[in-house]
Formats: structure tokens, C-alpha cells, sequence
């Protein structure tokens, strides 16, 4: 059974849908000798509560193992408290119809997040054996994550690594932050473009913590723009007025998953999947030019 998790089979087991030899298992741990029948129930997928909807959508890639799709900024990735509807889940229920269970009902086929307020690329899985291999490879040189975000100033080095763990914010719990008890985080960025009184930068995660990117930029002290948790109203002390209008009306944090690297679940071939600047990133960096 090498398309289903050992967790799986063992929850077959218990629940009485495994026979060897045409006699139901008793345990998880019974001993299959060669020549023996085994046979295994599959039950059918857990309908979700979660209801498809109409929302808009980009599909970058759809194939039967797989989806990459555009994440636009302002909607939450699945339902949670809050956010009973009009996430991204319902318009993957909708959109791709197929996808992966291993997330739960309230998280189909979801194999990484991005924050409510980033946009940018994302992969869905459209069933287990693919969500488990993506899960797989996640943490490995075989995924490459790079986002373009818009920060206040120009860092020192034109590029370089920032490297701090990443725990708890001990002040705020809702933040997170550099500390010494954290886990290990890598981040590494480059120039891509200087503006006035902030720049254009690249960032490629090399581990994948919560809010790596915008925590790492404000302990570099260049946070990303509109930025509601770490950068505050730096824009006050800018005196070009046109300039800090732009940046004040800005609704959101700066930042875009711009491009995506990953192996295919069934062929292993290395996918690379790109998202151009959405138009509200676009303008503000015209602003700031």
C-alpha cells in the first residue's frame, strides 16, 4: 500500500476494514506473510461543510496531480474564526473541484499558507499521494521560494543572508520575533531596485517560519512597507509629502510570492511557476520612484 500513510492503514484497521485471508485484522501490528490475501477498504472521502464559491481566481497550472494558482491579497487561505466563508478554500472548492484531504475539512488540498495580506503563487495538491510528496520536498533545496517586497530605506550590503531564530514576540503574542529560544530561520535578499526612501527587494526563504520575511526585515531595521504588525508609521518622518501619502494609503504589507520552484509529486521534474507584480504593488512603487 505504499500510496497510504501508515497512520491511515493503522485507522482502517482499527475501524474494521482490513481482512487477511478474509478475516478482519485485529491490530495494527499483525504479521503478513507471504502468500497471504489482503484486502482493504477504502472509504469514500469526507464530504467538507465547506461551500464552493464563485470567487475570483487566476489557475497559473492544473494538472491531475496538482494546481498552482495566484493568491490575491485580502483573503484568508482557509475558514477559521472570523473567516467562515470567502476564503481561498472556497474558491479552490469551486475553481479546481479535486483536491487533497490530508489538510481536513477546512483545508482541502492546501499544502503552505500565505499571510491574509500576501500575495502571489501558491500550490494546491488535488490528492493524497501528491500532498504528501509536496509535503515532503517542502523543506528540502529541491523548493525555492522567492518574494519581492517594498521596505523603508536601502540595506547596507546590496545582498546578503539574515540569519536569527524565530519564536514568540515575549511583549506581543501576536507577533513573532527574533529571540534566542526560537527556531532556527535563513533568509536571503538582494537589492532589486533603489526608490526613494525604500527599495525593491528580493528574498529567497531558506527555512520556512511564520512571518519569516517581515520579521527578518525589521530586525534588519528596513521593515516592509504597510506592514500593520512590524513596521508602523515609519512614513511620518519622510519629508517628501507625496511620498508619504502613497505609503500611508497603502493598505496592506509590500510583500509578493513572486516565484516558486518545486518538483512534480509524480514525474520529479523541477516546475517553476512566476507571478508577476500585482497593479496596487505596481503603482506604489511609480509613487516611489
Amino acid at each position: 500500500m505504499p500510496d497510504l500513510s501508515r497512520s491511515f492503514l493503522a485507522r482502517l484497521i482499527e475501524e474494521g476494514r482490513v481482512t487477511v485471508d478474509g478475516k478482519k485484522a485485529e491490530k495494527p501490528s499483525v504479521h503478513v506473510v507471504a502468500g497471504q490475501r489482503v484486502a482493504v477498504e477504502i472509504p469514500p472521502p469526507i464530504p467538507t461543510d465547506v461551500s464552493s464559491q464563485d470567487l475570483p481566481l487566476s489557475v497559473l497550472f492544473e494538472d491531475d496531480d496538482l494546481a498552482v494558482i495566484e493568491k490575491p491579497a485580502g483573503i484568508v487561505v482557509h475558514p477559521a474564526a472570523g473567516h467562515a466563508d470567502r476564503t481561498l478554500v472556497n474558491a479552490l472548492l469551486f475553481h479546481v473541484k479535486n483536491l487533497s484531504g490530508i489538510g481536513g475539512e477546512l483545508r482541502p488540498g492546501i499544502v503552505h499558507r500565505l499571510d491574509k495580506d500576501t500575495s502571489g503563487v501558491m500550490v494546491i495538491a488535488k490528492h493524497d499521494v501528491a500532498h504528501r510528496k509536496l509535503a515532503a520536498d517542502w523543506g528540502t533545496d529541491r523548493v525555492r521560494k522567492e518574494y519581492l517586497a517594498v521596505v523603508y530605506g536601502t540595506p547596507k550590503k546590496e545582498r546578503g543572508k539574515i540569519e536569527g531564530p524565530i519564536g514568540r514576540d515575549p511583549k506581543n503574542r501576536k507577533r513573532m520575533s527574533v529571540v534566542a529560544s526560537g527556531r532556527s530561520a535563513i533568509t536571503e535578499y538582494s537589492i532589486e531596485e533603489q526608490l526613494r526612501y525604500a527599495s525593491l527587494v528580493r528574498l529567497r526563504l531558506r527555512t520556512g517560519r511564520t512571518h519569516q520575511i517581515r520579521v527578518h526585515m525589521k530586525h534588519l531595521g528596513h521593515p516592509i512597507i504597510g506592514d500593520p504588525l512590524y513596521s508602523g508609521p515609519q512614513w511620518r518622518g519622510i519629508p517628501d509629502k507625496r511620498i508619504q501619502k502613497a505609503i500611508a494609503s497603502f493598505p496592506r504589507q509590500a510583500l509578493h510570492a513572486a516565484r516558486l520552484t518545486i518538483p512534480h509529486p509524480r514525474t520529479g521534474e523541477s516546475m517553476t511557476f512566476e507571478s508577476p507584480l500585482p497593479e496596487d504593488m505596481r503603482e506604489l512603487l511609480a509613487a516611489l520612484r
